[in-house]
């Protein structure tokens, strides 16, 4: 069940979006909704999917042939905080399926000329999330490993079996995942909502943010569920990424429909 109870967002005008009460169902719901985006239009979606692991093996290659093998986790911590930036097209398919409309490869590809400035901003401000995580993981390396830079022979042997790893990876994760935790929630529905309604980026944020503080659990669900498919992607050699971008994709856009509304648009 779902209600919109909650009332417009503090701060913003009354005409601001309401913001839905959700359940732990709806994440699983999204996805049903997406797998049936990609069902309808299979030639987009897949095609995005593709791009999406042919850009990870150019990018993958480019910094093993420049000896930067260590930064293929941080690119891969870096697709998690701005794939809602690289998913555009997948929401504009959704929105123009939901209206009943038949989506264009090149339609799609180009939503960001709706309105490129806000888009823009978003940019920047996932950017400055992936630039802090970057920041605060090269903090922590040096933390516990100083004065050591791993090579492609001994990485493994230095990050996960010194006896600095466990504690290491523990605050690895930690951070990761406050940082982790804070661009999921000012970007769960801020894209969606600039494309669809070319909301202005600061108050897409802030109704994003309201809708994780009044969803809590169905949406950190939503967000595990996300690092799983994703992680499958990446996990599989990138393979994995042909559909579950795409499902993601299409799936944050029926959870952005479900989570806000306006009385009138």
């Amino acid at each position: 069940m779902m209600n919109n109870s909650i009332g417009t967002v503090e701060g913003l005008p009354d005409s601001s979006p309401l913001i839905n009460q959700i359940t732990l169902d709806h994440p699983w719901r999204w996805i049903a909704a997406g797998w049936q985006d990609i069902k309808k239009a299979s030639t987009i979606s897949l095609t995005y999917g593709l791009l999406f692991v042919i850009s990870s093996f150019l990018l993958s290659g480019l910094l093993l042939a420049m000896g930067m093998f260590f930064f293929i986790p941080a690119l891969m911590a870096g697709f998690f905080l701005i794939s809602p930036l690289l998913a555009m097209g997948l929401y504009e398919t959704s929105r123009l399926l939901g209206n009943r409309e038949t989506p264009q490869f090149l339609q799609t590809f180009f939503v960001w000329r709706r309105t490129p400035f806000n888009l823009l901003v978003m940019g920047l401000v996932l950017m400055m999330g992936f630039l802090i995580w970057m920041l605060l993981s090269n903090v922590v390396f040096a933390l516990f490993f100083f004065g050591i830079t791993p090579d492609f022979e001994n990485a493994l042997n230095v990050l996960f079996f010194s006896g600095d790893s466990p504690a290491f990876m523990g605050a690895g994760i930690l951070v990761g995942s406050v940082v982790a935790l804070a661009v999921f929630s000012i970007s769960v529905v801020s894209v969606p909502m600039i494309i669809d309604r070319n909301l202005d980026t600061m108050s897409a944020i802030a109704i994003s943010t309201r809708c994780v503080l009044n969803n809590p659990k169905p949406l950190l669900l939503w967000a595990a569920l996300i690092v799983m498919f994703v992680g499958i992607g990446m996990f599989t050699f990138f393979l994995g990424l042909i559909i579950f971008m795409p499902l993601v994709g299409h799936a944050s856009w029926h959870a952005y429909k479900d989570l806000v509304k306006t009385e009138s648009l």
